[in-house]
Formats: structure tokens, sequence, C-alpha cells
């Protein structure tokens, strides 16, 4: 039996447990903490700060026990509830996040550091609106917070906003100086023009930051992207190269390892299996794609009908596919096999996916998932929806591989290791076209392939072609797309919201002789620009 400890006690230990977080112990924190709950299990705070201390250790199961404890002892702090949302989040949760996010928003929080996390989770739930009111308010609260300014610059890109945006994020970078993210999404918020452009300041930056990795990545390829607008396009190639160098040496990365996903997943499927036994909803719309090839255009055509609900670039698939079959996460896709899928419950995938993305997508009868590397998921989607609808994209395949590589994506995300090195990108674009003409040969009607080029040059036939494979009926509304208000997490978040233009079709052609060796490589294998057919 556990002693009681005094009042005092418990206030020393609980001070003592957030100076631990605060330094960056969280170990440590959570011992302290744990005093307090073993001795006192109704502590409503003690609860709170182990839930963030074993959030801090990505400790995330844990967390949510106890940061759900502390909200159920003390329903009326937004705190609690706000960061139980962050730990359910984490865990991709989303439907129960919202959840908690509203009932923190809706408790008033008035703590800028409350409404930062609450921005951050409805961000991460793609409820872009909210998270641009969350950080809008906590930046309000707090002029001075550099970090706030800079989410709430990024909110506003999502919505359109681009001047605000603009000025937010030059804001942020006075206050936080080595912000070296805001850079890079300065230089991709508009085109850059000789009159006005930021190649000076970045230049000169890169010299003074020689040695930091962070920062070389994201001064180089923001340089690369505006000396790319202002036509210099082997200036910019040399700094798309070092941007991405940089980035290639903090990964362990090898294209093995989607290599051998790809050739695991053909062997699995070899064949549709047997008939329908998964969840038959017909509300989901996946568009799948390789990154940067236009997912985005045609998930805003989708969306602009009143039936459909854009749901944004959602990670639930893969999450429920683990958390029904805990060893099929995504790395272990490398190693999958034929038994083992016949172990998955098809309904329950598919149910636990449905209900994952509530309540966000209750509110219309369709929606639209555009997870651009669902395409390794579509023989699990195929059994677990088999009403759902698959669309995708295809775009000119070096332009899609220039595209990839001038963007540098998330070091945490597991699915873009390959678009730090050019030629790794060309073979992962090979795999991907591989493994989606093995998807349709298997499942035949499932999916429809959608061309950007088709689309920019025929835009209402292939609009209305794409809404009939969706199963809607068409409306003048998905032939005007750029008048769709929603706001779009995208890197090309302002042109989503132009009509159709034709500026970055066959972009490689002006990169010329830097482009050689990925042509070849696609040429070879039967899909470059030289290949007849």
């Amino acid at each position: 039996m556990h002693s009681s400890l005094t009042a005092y006690q418990i206030d020393s230990l609980l001070d003592q447990a957030d100076t631990q977080i605060r330094q960056g112990r969280p170990e440590r924190a959570a011992e302290l903490a744990q005093r307090v709950t073993v001795s006192q299990p109704d502590h409503a705070e003690g609860h709170y700060i182990l839930g963030l201390a074993l959030l801090q250790t990505l400790k995330i199961d844990e967390a949510i026990v106890h940061l759900s404890e502390a909200a159920r002892l003390d329903p009326r702090c937004p705190e609690f509830a706000a960061h139980l949302a962050r730990a359910l989040a984490h865990s991709g949760r989303f439907g129960e996040a919202i959840a908690a996010a509203n009932t923190a928003f809706n408790l008033g929080p008035d703590q800028p550091h409350t409404l930062a996390a609450l921005g951050t989770v409805y961000g991460q739930c793609n409820l872009h609106e909210r998270a641009l009111t969350s950080f809008r308010l906590g930046s309000a609260l707090a002029p001075g917070d550099g970090n706030l300014r800079f989410n709430l610059g990024i909110a506003r890109a999502f919505a359109g906003e681009i001047d605000a945006a603009e000025a937010d994020l030059e804001a942020s970078l006075k206050l936080v100086p080595n912000n070296w993210r805001a850079h890079d999404i300065i230089a991709r918020l508009r085109p850059q023009r000789p009159e006005k452009n930021h190649i000076a300041r970045l230049g000169e930056l890169l010299q003074i930051t020689r040695g930091n990795r962070i920062a070389q990545i994201h001064l180089h390829m923001a340089r690369g992207k505006e000396l790319e607008d202002l036509g210099d396009y082997e200036g910019a190639f040399a700094h798309f190269t070092a941007g991405n160098h940089a980035a290639r040496a903090g990964q362990k990365y090898t294209i093995d390892q989607d290599e051998e996903r790809v050739r695991a997943l053909i062997q699995t499927f070899s064949h549709p299996g047997p008939d329908a036994t998964g969840c038959l909803t017909e509300e989901p719309i996946f568009v799948v794609g390789m990154p940067r090839s236009g997912t985005t255009l045609v998930e805003r055509i989708i969306s602009s009908h009143p039936e459909v609900y854009s749901a944004g670039e959602l990670l639930n698939f893969g999450t429920c596919l683990q958390n029904v079959k805990p060893d099929f996460g995504f790395e272990a896709l490398r190693t999958v096999a034929y038994q083992k899928v016949e172990g998955v419950n098809w309904n329950e995938l598919g149910g636990s996916y449905l209900q994952s993305t509530r309540p966000a997508t209750a509110i219309k009868p369709r929606f639209v998932d555009k997870f651009p590397h669902n395409f390794f998921y579509v023989g699990f989607i195929a059994r677990a929806l088999p009403r759902a609808r698959i669309v995708c994209l295809r775009r000119d395949p070096m332009d899609t591989c220039l595209s990839n590589f001038r963007e540098h994506f998330s070091e945490l995300s597991p699915y873009h290791g390959y678009a730090s090195n050019l030629m790794d990108t060309g073979r992962y674009f090979v795999l991907f076209d591989k493994l989606m003409k093995h998807w349709k040969s298997v499942f035949p009607g499932r999916v429809l392939d959608v061309s950007y080029e088709a689309i920019v040059a025929a835009p209402e036939a292939t609009s209305r072609a794409l809404i009939e494979h969706c199963g809607l009926a068409w409306t003048e509304a998905c032939g005007r797309f750029e008048l769709n208000s929603a706001p779009s997490a995208t890197a090309s978040s302002s042109q989503v919201r132009s009509p159709i233009y034709r500026t970055s079709m066959q972009r490689w052609k002006k990169y010329g002789p830097c482009l050689d060796g990925l042509r070849a490589l696609l040429n070879e294998a039967g899909v470059g620009p030289d290949v007849a057919g």
C-alpha cells in the first residue's frame, strides 16, 4: 500500500515534473507525476502532467489513458481536453480527436499554447478553417510568439489568404530568425518576379548557415524555386540538388525498401479474392497517385459537387489496417503474404475506416480521401470497401518526377524518402506505374485513370467522365472548381483557386541536359518520353 502524500508534497512533485518537461526530460517528469497519481488517483492535474510526459516519450496509448482521466476529473478545463485531442490525433483516432478539440474550444480557452495545440489538431484532422480560427485567436493573445505566427501564416495559405500568409510568415521570421522552413513556404506562395523576390536574402543566409543541414535544405529548395520562377533552370536545378543532398544525409532510405513493398503486394494480391465481404458503403472516393501529379486538382473538381465533402489527405486507411492487423504497418507491407491477408476481417477494416473519418465526413453523402500514397493500399481498399470509387491521377512521368524532386517533403514521413534523389524518384515512379497496372488488372473496373494533361486539354469532358465514375450526377459547379472556397492543404494552394493553367506542363523540357539521366532511366523502363505509344 502506498503512503499518502501531503498537499505540499503533491504541489512540489508536480512543479518538479512540469520543470522536467520544459527542460526536455519527460521520462523523469513521468516518474514524478506518477507518484502523485498513485497516491491520489483522482488528482486531475497529476494525470494531466503524466499524460503530457508520456506523450513526449511517444507512449501514446498510455498518454491517452491519463489525459482522458484528467479530462474526466475536470471536464471544465480546456487544456486537459486540448492535449487529449493532441494524443488522439497522434494515434490516428481523428474522429475522437475532433470531438475532444471541439470540447476544448467550446470551453473558451484563453491560453495561447492551448489554442496552438487546438490549431495543430484541427490541421491534422483536415479541418483547416477551425485551425485558422484557433491560430488567429492564439496569435492575438501572444503577438510575440513567432511559432504561433508561423502556424497562422500556414493556415492562411491553406485558406487562400496569400498576402496575409506572407505577412505572417515574414513577421514570424523576425521573431524566430532560424525558422528555415518559413523561407521555403514564402518562396512557394506565389510566382516570384524580377522586381520582387528573395534570392539575395537566401544567398546570404546560405553562406552563413554552412554546416547547418536543416537550414541548407530549406534555403536551397527555396532559392531553387525562385530561380526557376525567373527562368534560371540550371541554377534552380543546382539548388534543388544541393537541398536534396542535405536532406538525404539525414535519411536511412533506400529504393530497395519500396521495391520489396511493391513486389510483396503484387505477389500477395495475385487475384481478386472471394466475393465482397467488406463494408458496403458507397461514401468514400479515393484519389490516389504520385504526389505533385494533380491529385488536388481532381479532388477540387469532385468536392465541388454539392453531395461531396473534401476530407483532405487522410492517413486513416493505413492506420485502420494496422489496428485491425497489427503486423500490417506500412513497413510490414514489404513482407506481406497471402496467408496473412486472408486473416483480415474485411468488413471490420472497411467499417473502422469509415468510422475513423467521423464526424467530419457525415455532413454530406460522399467524401473524398485524397492521400496520394493510398495507391499502396488499393488491394486492401478494393476488398474492405468493395463499393468505394478509386481514381488514379496520371501525369507526364518527367514532369511528375521533377515536381517531386523540387519539393521538400517532411523527413518524418515514411512515404517520401525517394524524393531526395532524382534517380530514385524515377525508379519510384516506375514502381508506382507497375503497381497501379497490377491493381487495374486484378480489380478491373475499380480504378479510373485520369490524365492531368487531359484535364487541361479538355476540362469539361474529362471532369464529366470523372464525376460519372464516382456515381454522381453532373453539376456545373464541378466545371468551375476554381470557385471552390474550401481550404486546401497543398503546396499549390494558390494554384487550385485559379482556372486551369498550362504553365507546369512540359516544365521538364526547360531543364534540358539536367534531366538526361532521368529521361534515360524512364525510357529504359518503358515509360519515358521517347517510348512510342
